[in-house]
């Protein structure tokens, strides 16, 4: 007779990554920082293809985006054959840091800020022209620019300009 084996298999965890009505699991989950960021902080993602501007996102809405050619589970769509079916996601997350007062008072300060994530896609993702390693969150800046794969189509990240 054989014993039972109690060893995790990790398939519990696979089917709670499943999407429901489908056979996609997600590659992503939203790390504990994760956080919508504010309405006075309103990022916007634009779309361009060449001159043209083609779409705006409002990215403030929620706090992770997840992009890819899976368009059932995606949330921005990359049209281009080199895209993988979940390619990068964007995700605010919320960092602290320790900052000490002119008294010598240690402080933590937070604020919620834009990431990129590249998902081990095949054909990579750009930032300014340069790769992002994968599976490492970088920080977006303001007019930042992402290129997906082979694709011509640049995704900007921008604040709107403050008002004087």
């Amino acid at each position: 007779m054989q014993k039972p084996n109690f060893k995790t298999t990790g398939l519990l965890a696979k089917e709670a990554n499943l999407v429901a009505g489908t056979k996609i699991s997600l590659k992503y989950h939203e790390p504990p920082e994760a956080r919508k960021p504010s309405a006075s902080s309103p990022w916007r993602l634009f779309v361009f293809k060449g001159e043209d501007m083609l779409e705006t996102i409002e990215l403030h809405t929620r706090s992770c985006w997840l992009l890819g050619k899976a368009e059932q589970v995606v949330d921005i769509a990359l049209g281009h054959p080199s895209s993988s079916q979940q390619h990068a996601v964007i995700q605010f997350r919320h960092i602290q840091k320790t900052v000490e007062d002119e008294l010598g008072i240690q402080q933590k300060k937070g604020k919620v800020k834009p990431y990129i994530i590249d998902l081990d896609s095949t054909n990579g993702t750009e930032l300014n022209g340069k790769p992002v390693e994968a599976s490492r969150y970088v920080e977006l800046r303001d007019k930042d620019i992402l290129t997906f794969g082979g694709s011509e189509r640049e995704y900007v990240i921008m604040l709107p300009p403050k008002e004087a």
